[in-house]
C-alpha cells in the first residue's frame, strides 16, 4: 500500500472535519442579507383575511420603524414565537406586520383566529414570491424596517426575549430617535 493511498483519505477526512467545525461556529439565526440598508422589495400582497386589496405592500412599510414577520400556519417554530409577538404587540408602541408565506389561506386564517394576531396588516404570499424577494429561506424570519422602508436587520428563526433585548430593542430605539 502506497503512502498516498493511505494518507489521501485521511487528509480528506481532516479537511472535511475542519470545515464542519468552522461552519458550526456560525449563528444560523444571524443570516446576512443583501437587503440590509436597501429599500424593501416592491410588492403588493392580498389580505390574508379576505383576499382583498387591504393586505400588505412595500408602501405600508414606510412612515415609522416596524417589524416585518414572515410566518406560516404549518411552522412549529412560528407557534413557539407567537406568544412573544403577542406580548410585543400588546406592550410596545410600534407596528408588527406579517406575511403568511407558502401557506393555505384558510389554514392561515384559522391559525390567526385561534392564536390571535399581533399584526396590523397581514399579506398572503401563497406562491412565496415576495418571500424570495426578501431572501426568506424558511419561517419564521423577522426584519426590522426603518421609517423610509429600508431593511435594517434580518433574523432567521423564532424571535426570543434574548434576541429582542440584545438586538431588536436597541435597534428600534435608535431608529425611532433618529431624525
Amino acid at each position: 500500500m502506497s503512502r498516498l493511498t493511505f494518507f489521501a483519505p485521511l487528509a480528506a477526512f481532516v479537511l472535511l472535519l475542519t470545515g464542519l467545525m468552522f461552519s458550526l461556529k456560525n449563528d444560523p439565526h444571524n443570516m446576512p442579507s443583501m437587503l440590509i440598508d436597501k429599500a424593501a422589495p416592491t410588492f403588493v400582497l392580498a389580505s390574508l383575511a379576505d383576499g382583498g386589496d387591504s393586505g400588505l405592500s412595500n408602501e405600508d412599510l414606510k412612515g415609522e420603524p416596524l417589524l416585518l414577520n414572515v410566518f406560516a400556519s404549518w411552522c412549529p417554530a412560528c407557534r413557539v414565537e407567537h406568544p412573544f409577538l403577542m406580548r410585543l404587540a400588546n406592550n410596545q408602541d410600534f407596528k408588527i406586520v406579517g406575511i403568511d408565506w407558502k401557506d393555505n389561506r384558510q389554514k392561515g386564517q384559522r391559525w390567526l383566529a385561534q392564536y390571535q394576531s399581533p399584526y396590523t396588516h397581514v399579506g398572503f404570499d401563497e406562491s412565496g414570491r415576495v418571500g424570495i424577494d426578501f431572501g426568506v429561506t424558511g419561517v419564521p424570519e423577522t426584519f426590522v424596517i426603518d421609517r423610509d422602508g429600508r431593511v435594517r436587520y434580518r433574523h432567521a428563526g423564532p424571535l426570543t426575549e434574548e434576541v429582542w433585548r440584545d438586538v431588536f430593542e436597541p435597534l428600534l430605539m435608535h431608529l425611532r430617535s433618529a431624525p
